[in-house]
């Protein structure tokens, strides 16, 4: 399935404005999520639709399922050790064990028992979770929160391997809109098109956080990257 593009203005105006949400872009089979890296790693990984070389099992990778999210952290593909943004094409099913095994960043009390419990959990799972404000294409922090999940261990590998379906380069996309926004073009952004992703399992939803909210993501006004 090709990345598929939407202007912003009519995505921005659809989307949630506030609450945690899983912005994505994704069908039936599988969710595209976002990453950015020097050139030696991202260069490997798009010749050999896979992670190694110069990329570390052996440190935790984080993965950001919303594009503009991607953008912010990244400067637009500008920053050091981060020219390359890769879209990772990934099972459905894969993200979904992503989500269930991730344990957030720091302690919430409304989700752990007691700080032990937290502990313990955090201590025993290979994915991290943290909910951060998401922001506006100039950069600007919005009241919706974005969600980013770290791996290490077993499921570093297997989202590294097994759940890979294939990795794509979206660093000429980020070029070109960030111009589109420098040159105060807003009318011309177009992004990748995206909603809020379903949680499968009600109690992973619940213990990440998650507001609930119908997806459109069917919506067939999207136009593939060119």
């Amino acid at each position: 399935m090709p990345l598929l593009l939407e202007p912003y203005s009519q995505q921005n105006a659809r989307w949630p404005q506030s609450g945690r949400h899983i912005m994505a872009q994704y069908d039936a089979a599988s969710i595209m999520v976002y990453q950015a890296y020097r050139p030696a790693i991202g260069r490997y990984a798009l010749e050999n639709q896979r992670f190694g070389g110069e990329f570390s099992f052996n440190r935790m990778s984080w993965i950001k399922p919303n594009f503009l999210w991607m953008m912010y952290r990244c400067g637009w593909a500008t920053k050091p050790d981060q020219e390359i943004v890769l879209g990772i094409r990934l099972k459905r099913e894969g993200f979904g064990q992503i989500l269930a095994a991730a344990v957030h960043a720091s302690y919430v009390p409304e989700v752990y028992p007691d700080q032990d419990a937290w502990k313990s959990a955090l201590a025993t799972s290979d994915v991290r979770l943290q909910w951060d404000p998401d922001h506006s294409p100039t950069g600007e922090p919005l009241n919706r929160r974005a969600i980013q999940l770290g791996m290490r261990g077993q499921i570093l590998r297997q989202y590294a391997t097994d759940w890979l379906i294939e990795i794509v380069d979206v660093t000429p996309l980020a070029l070109e809109q960030s111009a589109n926004i420098r040159a105060d073009r807003r009318s011309l952004l177009q992004l990748p098109r995206e909603a809020v992703y379903p949680i499968a399992d009600p109690n992973v939803a619940r213990r990440l956080g998650a507001d609930e909210i119908v997806s459109d993501s069917l919506l067939p006004s999207a136009q593939p990257m060119q």
